[in-house]
This record gives structure tokens, C-alpha cells and sequence, in this order.
């Protein structure tokens, strides 16, 4: 397996559009993602925030520089698949596109029809655009999971179809495997790398990481997810190295023993309230990107934070390049103060483990 990471205990974070809009004054509507003189405008006014703010913390590296990027690689915010596989999707000022259910009748269509939409061919004018300008682009796209898309694309029914129609279930979920793993390879082609969007952790390692998105396993039992989505998963590890899940959810160890069938899984998202401890003992050598919880970051007490951060890191084991710590989606109410915090507590473990 790859080791992706050299660098001890890695750190970043990931504001909420209504911090960015609060403190950069960007509204998050269509133009913000399609408009290519706003695409490098805005993503360098986000880098030159964060060096203004953090600067000393290694944020905003990038703040003097024009660079095309073709997806917002400082949101957490995945939706253009679903528009792509013909969700309607919702822009706001402050908030990331809200992705309308499409409650399709079916489980049956056609997995090509998603890259002759009128969304994809937007993408593809916008990197055209963006490549003749700038002769070059970077950055990726979120493209969210598997799982993720079929909720979008028929609602709760497909839990239904899980349970009454569970090989019709398979194909559907097989078709949208085949749309996320060509839509992948299109945009790694163009700026070799898939997942910052996804988790901007991954711009932090040695390797371009390919994360799936597994936000919703935590609605499935541990056999469905053995039965649908575990061959993809082993698959893709294979197709895509190195290869990792992202587990937003606050249950990631229900699934530590179908994540060890995984021949290659070299990174994982641990979900606040995930048991580290138990996950590292049935995945020894993949990197935890263990996430904090942006809700309630805020409102721990500077002593407490010190606690959790430190037991959740000390169960993750000795060797400091296998994990990295995240807050995602922090809102307006955390303080520059709580953000400093939380690299120091970090800076401390790297000092007492003399790495």
C-alpha cells in the first residue's frame, strides 16, 4: 500500500459558504462555479482571506497566484452529478448548492444521456474556456458517492429497492458507478486530481488520493453495504491509486471489517464519534483523516478541545504520518482564535512524539 503522507499530522479546514460570505463578501450563486473570470477571481480572493488570516499556519499559500480551477476546491459541496443524472439544483449567497431529489419512476436509464446534459457541457466550455486562457487547469470536482447519487436520483425509495428489487438495485447502482469512474478519469486527465474538492486534506499529500464519498452508509446496515457497494469499493482500490472513502458520518467502525476486505484502501475520513481505536486494529496501515465537529468546535472549552483532539489522535497510533485531523464546514460563529487553537494542539503532539 502507498504511504500518501510524509509530513507528521497534517491539518486543514473548510469554512461554510456563510463564513466566506460573512468574511469575503462572495455569494455563492451559478456564476460562482460556471463563470470563468469569477472561477479564478474568486478562488484567489478565498486564498488571499485565509493569508490574511492564517497565513502563518500555512493557509492561503497560493494568495499572489491566478490559477484556473475548475470546481471550488474551499467548499464541501457536491452537486453537479446529480444535475448531471437530471437533479435541479438550488443557488444561494451563503449556503452550497442544494441538490433538489429528481424522485425518478424508475430504476432504469441510460448512463451515457449524463454526459451529453446541458450540465456536463457546461463544464466541459468553462475548462475549454478556462485551458485557452490560461493554457492549463487544476483542481477538481466533488463527485460525491455512489450511494449519494441514487438518493438524489429516486429519493427514499431506493431503500425499497434495496429490500424488494435488490438486482435491479444492483444494476442501477452499477450505472452510477460507471458515471462517477468516467466523469473521475475526465477530470483527473485535465488537472491530475480528483478529490481536494472532495476533502481538501487531499492537496496535502504526496499522492493524488481518489476519496468515494460515503456519506449516506451510515442509513445501511453493514450487509448491504457488503452486498452493493463493497465490490465497488474494492474495485475502484484497484483502478484508482491510491484510493480512499470519505465516512462524514459518526459510525465509520460498523464497517471497519468489510474496509479491511479493501486490498488498497490507503486513506479514510473518520466521522466525529467514529471509534479510531477500533478501526486502526482492523486497518493497520491506512492514513485516518480523523474530522472534528464543526457544529460544536465552538463551543468547547479550550481544555476540552485539547482532550479531544489528543485521545482521538493517540488512538490512531504512534506514527503520525498515518493520520491528519480536519474541521469541515465551520460556520460564522468559530473564531480565528479556535482555528489557531486547534494547529497548535496539533503542533504539540508533533513536538512531544519528536517527529
Amino acid at each position: 500500500m502507498i504511504k500518501i503522507c510524509s509530513n507528521p499530522l497534517p491539518v486543514d479546514v473548510v469554512f461554510h459558504p456563510v463564513w466566506w460570505h460573512k468574511n469575503a463578501g462572495i455569494s455563492f450563486d451559478e456564476s460562482f462555479f460556471y463563470d470563468p473570470l469569477r472561477r479564478v477571481a474568486d478562488e484567489r480572493k478565498m486564498e488571499q482571506v485565509l493569508y490574511d488570516r492564517f497565513g502563518s499556519l500555512g493557509l492561503g499559500a497560493d494568495y499572489d497566484k491566478d490559477l484556473p480551477q475548475v470546481g471550488a476546491v474551499h467548499l464541501a459541496s457536491g452537486f453537479l452529478l446529480s444535475e448531471m443524472l437530471g437533479c435541479k439544483v438550488e443557488y444561494y449567497e451563503d449556503a452550497p448548492p442544494q441538490v433538489l431529489c429528481a424522485h425518478r419512476d424508475s430504476l432504469d436509464f441510460d448512463a451515457d444521456d449524463a454526459f451529453r446534459s446541458p450540465a456536463f457541457l457546461r463544464l466541459v466550455r468553462l475548462i475549454e474556456t478556462l485551458k485557452s486562457r490560461y493554457g492549463y487547469v487544476v483542481g477538481d470536482i466533488n463527485w460525491g458517492g455512489v450511494l449519494n447519487l441514487a438518493i438524489d436520483m429516486r429519493g427514499e425509495e431506493i431503500f425499497t429497492d434495496m429490500l424488494l428489487a435488490p438486482e435491479k438495485a444492483e444494476v442501477f447502482f452499477r450505472k452510477i458507478a460507471y458515471v462517477i469512474d468516467r466523469f473521475v478519469w475526465y477530470i483527473q486527465t485535465q488537472t491530475g486530481s480528483s478529490s481536494i474538492s472532495v476533502n481538501r486534506s487531499a492537496r496535502l499529500f504526496d499522492y493524488p488520493v481518489a476519496i468515494h464519498s460515503e456519506c449516506s452508509h451510515t442509513m445501511i446496515s453493514e450487509d448491504d453495504y457488503r452486498r452493493f457497494f463493497l465490490p465497488i469499493d474494492k474495485e475502484w482500490s484497484c483502478r484508482h491509486k491510491p484510493y480512499g472513502i470519505h465516512y462524514c458520518g459518526k459510525d465509520p467502525h460498523r464497517m471497519a471489517s468489510a474496509f479491511a476486505e479493501i486490498e488498497r484502501l490507503t486513506f479514510l475520513d473518520v466521522g466525529w464519534g467514529g471509534d479510531v481505536a477500533l478501526l486502526r486494529r482492523y486497518l493497520p496501515d491506512t492514513f485516518f483523516n480523523i474530522r472534528l465537529n464543526p457544529v460544536e468546535i465552538q463551543k468547547y472549552p479550550y481544555d476540552e478541545l485539547v482532550k479531544n483532539i489528543r485521545e482521538r489522535v493517540m488512538a490512531s497510533g504512534d506514527d503520525l504520518t498515518k493520520t491528519g485531523l480536519c474541521c469541515v464546514n465551520m460556520d460564522q460563529d468559530v473564531t480565528d482564535r479556535r482555528i489557531f487553537e486547534i494547529f497548535h494542539v496539533a503542533e504539540e503532539i508533533i513536538k512531544e512524539h519528536g517527529s
